[in-house]
């Protein structure tokens, strides 16, 4: 797997590189590195950052995939972001990213706008944060009790927005194929697939969110450009996709959210080459999602499940039976041990609806479970290094179908 552009050398080399310069004594890290936000003019701008460099086994079975091509286990991941106020009822808002020094992309960038200073109330302009889903807000690594990813925001199916099967024996024999395939219609060239949401790039749109003054009910809503499985800086198509979530906060420390989303997925170009013009909107992607969080003492819960649909154009028998679904399920759970000590585990399943082929009836990618546990433990307040360990299973496709991996990261921010 060189074409990451890492190996496990150079990687390391990095990791331990980054663990002796944020591992120094306190006194010398004090003079170059924050320990919070850097205030400018007198609080107006706030400059923020976090750099994880992390270091995993190697994945042969593409299992940690992105849809930047980089392993989740195997990443160095550096953000900063700034705010400007610029008044009472104007923020503007920016982070940029690069991740194993590949380019450096603008993550973010969007102004947020209140109305009414009294108010829960505002409205954001831009590459917005994402509104679907409950680990879609808490992507970034000290967020992330864990090293991977719940695979319904990273593992890629086989699907494809600009490339499409012509059959439900094409489709079918792309399963578990996600990292690098190619359908007869649309773009030629080999590609990875999407995931179900992306937990990489932002959305790009209008997004209005409005809360009680308790903060007890919260809902957003947006209207955005791609979809969740494919968001797009400018679209491909004429669609745009719509999204909305409600959360309620009955209780200290339980959370509970649904979401759901519906836009335009197939790209003009592939629509027509495998049903002419005349079809805008017609191929969506639609998803519908709960979450839960509970927190008390010592530990914390989280449950989150999703439903997504995809629509194709029917193009030769045998037709598939549409809509495409995929279903995952997430129970995450976390645990402090002691002070600056904590232990978390994650179980994940993302299943598939059936295809029925010529000579074969079989879920149209292939199911996978993951079972993920591991360790935190706090240098500092804003210094933390990560283990984990990752048990991935794949039921069939032509590649590796069961792998263990390992993991560390370490991670600081301010």
């Amino acid at each position: 797997m060189t074409h990451w552009g890492w190996t496990a050398r150079r990687v390391l080399q990095r990791l331990v590189c980054v663990a002796v310069v944020l591992g120094a004594p306190a006194a010398a890290r004090a003079q170059g590195l924050p320990s919070g936000p850097i205030s400018i003019g007198d609080g107006r701008m706030t400059i923020g950052g976090d750099v994880s460099a992390g270091f995993g086994s190697a994945d042969p079975g593409f299992f940690n995939y992105t849809d930047y091509k980089h392993s989740a286990l195997r990443l160095l991941r550096i953000d900063v972001s700034a705010a400007l106020k610029a008044g009472d009822h104007l923020t503007l808002l920016g982070e940029i990213r690069t991740e194993n020094f590949d380019t450096v992309e603008p993550y973010a960038f969007y102004a947020r706008i209140r109305p009414w200073t009294n108010r829960e109330f505002d409205i954001q302009v831009g590459r917005i944060p994402p509104t679907f889903g409950a680990f879609a807000r808490r992507t970034y690594p000290a967020d992330n009790p864990l090293i991977g990813y719940p695979l319904a925001y990273q593992y890629l199916t086989s699907l494809r927005p600009d490339s499409l099967p012509a059959s439900a024996d094409e489709l079918l024999q792309r399963r578990g194929l996600g990292w690098l395939d190619r359908f007869s219609i649309g773009e030629p060239y080999k590609d990875h697939g999407v995931p179900l949401v992306s937990a990489f790039r932002w959305d790009t749109g209008l997004q209005v969110h409005a809360a009680s003054r308790d903060q007890v009910v919260s809902a957003t809503v947006s209207v955005t450009t791609g979809t969740l499985s494919n968001p797009l800086f400018i679209d491909d198509n004429s669609g745009r996709q719509w999204a909305g979530r409600l959360e309620l906060r009955p209780l200290t420390g339980l959370i509970v959210g649904g979401s759901i989303a519906r836009g335009p997925f197939v790209s003009d170009a592939a629509a027509r080459a495998a049903v002419g013009d005349g079809h805008d909107g017609d191929f969506t992607q639609s998803a519908w999602g709960t979450d839960v969080e509970y927190s008390r003492d010592h530990y914390l819960i989280r449950f989150e499940s999703i439903v997504s649909d995809w629509r194709l154009p029917i193009v030769q028998p045998p037709a598939l039976e549409l809509p495409l679904r995929a279903a995952p399920t997430s129970v995450e759970a976390r645990y402090r041990i002691g002070p600056g000590l904590y232990a978390a585990g994650r179980v994940d399943h993302l299943g598939f609806s059936d295809a029925i082929g010529t000579s074969v009836t079989a879920p149209w990618d292939v199911p996978v479970t993951r079972v993920e546990v591991g360790s935190g433990f706090s240098i500092q307040h804003n210094l933390l290094l990560k283990v984990a360990y990752q048990h991935n299973s794949r039921d069939g496709g032509p590649l590796v179908r069961i792998e263990h991996q390992t993991a560390a990261q370490l991670l600081f921010w301010f």
